[in-house]
């Protein structure tokens, strides 16, 4: 298949245009900047040009391309800093608003087959009931103050992508990355900040994470975009854990010492109300569907062997 990849430079891209290409596909490659023509020809893919929040580049782009999916992989996350999250996401939540709706248009025009986008499990489900969610439990209606215009873009971006009746929409909703050219790689600031300690427990560090190797994530979306039905996937690990669990965890496989705890008010004075969230009360989600209906297996199954690699 011609697969059209927005965003093929960015993490996720780099790891899934090989494995594209791997198996069979062309991939045509969309990139903002002229310097970057090159990292996707090395890496194996046609490249094209097109700023994703100007809806002609967009549309000139996909239609040169004539792809048969369309992969919107789009992410603007430079630093992050949960003090400020939606400020923070900002250029990100632009992109799955306008980029979103830009990429749909220029799809329907060309009538692709299939149109993959990428949302997120690591934080917007509802924080009541139990630990871990399926794909058919509700997000959050009523997230962190700093949180809102986030959560308002990964609705809007996941309502445009199923609603879109002409074509075979599929979101997926990936955990936490970790692994190569991600946040938490070796010599990665978030990294450095658990190594001095600079990163602790809050309160009983009962939200529940799920993370996935970037390549697990990159596999995962080739199988969607092969053989996946209109709806959503969660892409994570099989093993959803407290924060009071992965973070001591994480901080040994570095060699760091072991994280410190605060009370919850006090991780609000430096975190904010969203990390504070993100520390105590979120919930992990379940990879099920994913398995059953993708084929598909994280080669990372927990993040304990996955941290420690």
């Amino acid at each position: 298949m011609r697969v059209f990849v927005a965003g093929a430079t960015g993490v996720m891209g780099r790891q899934l245009v090989p494995q594209l290409l791997a198996a069979g596909h062309k991939v045509i490659g969309m990139t903002r900047t002229e310097a970057k023509r090159a990292a996707l020809w090395d890496l194996g893919a046609q490249p094209v040009v097109a700023d994703a929040l100007d809806p002609d580049q967009v549309a000139a782009a996909v239609a040169e391309a004539q792809p048969d999916v369309i992969v919107h992989q789009l992410t603007a996350i430079s630093s992050f800093d949960p003090r400020h999250f939606d400020r923070e996401f900002a250029p990100t939540n632009r992109l799955r608003t306008e980029g979103t709706d830009h990429l749909l248009s220029a799809g329907q025009a060309v009538e692709v087959r299939r149109f993959v986008a990428q949302s997120y499990a690591a934080w917007p489900y509802a924080r009541t009931g139990g630990p871990v969610k399926s794909e058919d439990d509700p997000l959050d209606p009523s997230p962190a103050r700093d949180m809102r215009e986030s959560m308002a873009a990964i609705r809007h971006l996941e309502e445009a992508v199923l609603g879109a009746d002409w074509t075979e929409g599929i979101v997926l909703r990936y955990g936490a990355f970790y692994g190569p050219g991600t946040s938490m790689s070796p010599g990665s600031e978030e990294l450095e900040v658990i190594r001095k300690r600079k990163f602790p427990v809050v309160g009983d560090g009962g939200g529940v994470w799920s993370f996935v190797h970037i390549a697990d994530a990159a596999e995962a979306t080739v199988a969607a975009i092969e053989h996946g039905h209109r709806g959503i996937y969660n892409v994570v690990d099989d093993d959803p854990a407290p924060v009071a669990d992965w973070l001591p965890a994480l901080a040994q496989s570095i060699g760091a010492p072991k994280p410190r705890r605060v009370p919850r008010f006090v991780g609000r004075l430096f975190a904010g109300e969203a990390g504070a969230v993100m520390m105590t009360d979120i919930r992990g989600a379940s990879n099920a569907k994913a398995k059953r209906e993708l084929h598909w297996q994280p080669g990372h199954p927990s993040w304990r062997e996955g941290f420690a690699s």
